[in-house]
């Protein structure tokens, strides 16, 4: 298992300490690696999960929320609800990662953690979300290409020798 998936697992199993104790996110990270060992960038990634889910927590509530029509977020399952968070987190804030690989890391997480109704559950509010992010990514990308273009069409006007 790669150190970005014990991470997601070990920020999923912190988010569900908070839902229960509001220590705090650098409180709650630090009591859960004390009794875990992991390696660096493990603890290092799973703080950042935490701390910027926390954070963020209306943006993608509110990000969940507008996908799952049919289920408010008080009423998924904590384990559900806390993979669409870690996962809405990383499609919204990270550009590194490739969407599916954020999808298929939740689905496998749910499995893990929840269920194979919850892996199918967890897959479709991504998936919608992932449509969402880069149909709203879309027209920016196509201003910010535009402009690129239009300074890639500016030529330097040539300047003759120098007159004596």
């Amino acid at each position: 298992m790669g150190q970005r998936r014990k991470a997601r697992e070990s920020a999923l199993q912190i988010l569900y300490q908070l839902e229960f104790d509001a220590a705090g996110a650098g409180a709650a990270v630090d009591s859960f690696w004390k009794k875990k060992k992991g390696a660096a960038e493990t603890k290092e990634y799973s703080r950042w999960l935490v701390e910027g889910i926390l954070a963020q927590r209306e943006e993608i509530d509110a990000a969940i929320q507008s996908i799952s029509e049919h289920w408010r977020i008080p009423r998924m399952a904590i384990v559900d609800r806390n993979i669409l968070r870690l996962a809405a987190f990383e499609l919204l804030h990270t550009e590194h990662i490739a969407p599916a690989i954020v999808i298929n890391e939740a689905i496998e997480i749910a499995k893990k953690f929840s269920g194979p109704e919850a892996a199918t559950f967890v897959n479709g509010i991504l998936d919608a979300l992932r449509k969402k992010i880069q149909a709203k990514a879309a027209p920016e990308r196509e201003v910010k290409n535009a402009r690129q273009d239009r300074r890639e069409a500016k030529v330097k006007p040539r300047r003759g020798p120098k007159k004596a």
